[in-house]
């Protein structure tokens, strides 16, 4: 073989080989580096631009698509320990056309974590009226979709602040009180009892407590390599003393049933959508919900769990767009009549 050709093919496979070798060292050595990485590559290949929003000395962050148009405008709001990209899996799936927003949630990801901080259902619902008069989302009443924890905020939200809202969306939400006991409550009561409630199974400090959450918040058994739940822990245990603080803040009395003292106040049309398989959150929820709010529609997910947004993010996205569609075709024909 020509010596030059020889050459070529080894500066090929060398040129070939770093960027190969630095995945795989990066998978091996800093998977927390690849989760972060992974989120900014769909950040960007979906349109979502992140930003930041300040009230006076506290700072927002959120993520973005799209303008405000015709259709009411779309806030997403996460849940417990989670953040503004966990959305990115419905995002996929809503048109480009509509704007959404995707805030992290106080004292989450790049939003002000700050101990003189109010953490309650009620705290966190007037910190997210602060942001939304920060980027003026409230010129015309929006959407709001919130899960779990977020779900509980997204409704006092709207019982609170009923003239920001248009419509509102719960993905298995928190805060309300059930005759049956999920999976999650019997063992947090387990914890209670042997007096070790630190170990909280939401807040994971090792690859075999991550894997056990997931199986506790999916239907859906996802094959997750050792390496991406070392990545996913090593993500979380930084933050993991605020998770535990924020934890006792939302299950205490002030919060444990804050959307169940609020529901009957919510006037917007209201739709519900729950895994029917959820072991954090009891489905019977839907039911509490169904029988307090007018206008409400209750979506039950066969074969789910509690994380909807990923076990079924094209379901639900079609969901919501299909909810909006009904509520602008009664809205026409109101006008109309």
């Amino acid at each position: 073989m020509d010596l030059d050709v020889l050459n070529m093919f080894v500066i090929a496979g060398g040129t070939l080989a770093i960027p190969i070798l630095a995945f795989v060292a990066s998978f091996l050595l800093w998977p927390s580096a690849l989760i972060r990485i992974y989120y900014w590559y769909w950040r960007r290949a979906l349109g979502m631009q992140v930003r930041y929003a300040n009230y006076d000395d506290y700072q927002f962050c959120y993520s973005y698509r799209g303008r405000p148009g015709y259709r009411p405008s779309i806030l997403m709001l996460h849940g417990f320990s989670a953040h503004k990209d966990m959305w990115l899996s419905i995002v996929k799936f809503l048109p480009k056309n509509l704007h959404l927003v995707c805030v992290d949630m106080p004292g989450h990801e790049g939003t002000t974590r700050s101990d003189l901080d109010d953490y309650s259902i009620t705290g966190q619902a007037k910190r997210i009226h602060q942001f939304v008069e920060c980027i003026k989302l409230n010129r015309r009443p929006f959407h709001l979709v919130g899960t779990s924890m977020g779900g509980n905020v997204a409704g006092v939200y709207a019982a609170q602040y009923p003239e920001d809202i248009c419509s509102l969306t719960l993905i298995c939400p928190a805060g309300l009180p059930s005759t049956t006991d999920s999976k999650f409550i019997k063992q947090l009561r387990e914890l209670q009892e042997s007096k070790r409630i630190d170990r909280i199974p939401l807040i994971p400090s090792t690859p075999e407590e991550m894997a056990d959450m997931l199986k506790l918040c999916s239907y859906v058994r996802f094959k997750v390599p050792q390496q991406i739940l070392q990545g996913l822990v090593d993500v979380r245990i930084p933050h993991n003393e605020f998770y535990r603080k924020l934890f006792l803040e939302i299950v205490d009395e002030k919060s444990r049933h804050s959307l169940h003292e609020n529901m009957s106040k919510i006037k917007a049309p209201t739709q519900v959508i729950w895994g029917k398989q959820d072991q954090v959150l009891d489905v019977s929820g839907a039911s509490i919900l169904a029988s307090a709010i007018p206008n409400c529609h209750v979506y039950i997910l066969e074969n789910c769990g509690h994380s909807v947004v990923v076990e079924r993010p094209r379901k639900t996205a079609n969901l919501i767009l299909e909810f909006l569609a009904l509520l602008h075709s009664i809205d026409n024909n109101k006008k109309q009549a």
